[in-house]
Formats: C-alpha cells, structure tokens, sequence
C-alpha cells in the first residue's frame, strides 16, 4: 500500500507570495524523490494563508527517506520560518492501482 501525505501549512499573509514561487522551484525536484508519485500545491479558498501540499509515496519508509536529503535539509529550514503556525499532517494508505496520480 502506499501513502497519501496531506500536509496543510499557515502562512504569515506577506510571505504567501515568496512561498508559491518557492514551491514552484521546488516541486519537481521533490517529485522526483525515490519512491514519490508526484507532489501538488492546494490554496484554501477560504484562507487565503492557507496551503495543502500533496503527495503520493511508495511506502513511509520512502516518504521518511526523503526527511532525511539534502534537499529536505535545504527546503525545511527555508519554508518553516515563513509559519504563522505549526504544519499539521495527515498520512493515510492507498492502493496505487486506484490512483492515477503522478
């Protein structure tokens, strides 16, 4: 089974730009890790703050090696300090047949 990894973040009202043109640097290289099928951008349409990222994994083992890149090193300490408040996460198991994510 795979793993569906929703992750919303909040953030400060000044830094929603400087993220977007962020993740849009990003988003492939991520995509690209092993064992992910591809990794999306959700806006709340209610709070404009407010951000879904996405993805599908192989397995937590490849979703938990991807914490662990120099990547995840770089894209972390960049993103968090534009928070207004902590990520919340939601992982959950999914068939890949039943999927056409990628």
């Amino acid at each position: 089974m795979a793993i569906r990894r929703i992750v919303k973040m909040t953030f400060k009202a000044e830094c929603c730009a400087d993220f977007e043109a962020y993740f849009s640097e990003i988003k492939n290289q991520v995509g690209n890790q092993p064992g992910c099928h591809g990794v999306k951008l959700l806006r709340d349409i209610k709070d404009s703050g407010v951000y879904f990222t996405y993805s599908i994994w192989d397995d937590e083992t490849a979703l938990n090696a991807y914490r662990y890149t120099p990547l995840f090193a770089v894209v972390w300490p960049k993103v968090k300090v534009w928070f207004a408040s902590k990520p919340e996460a939601w992982s959950t198991e999914i068939s890949l047949e039943s999927t056409q994510e990628k």
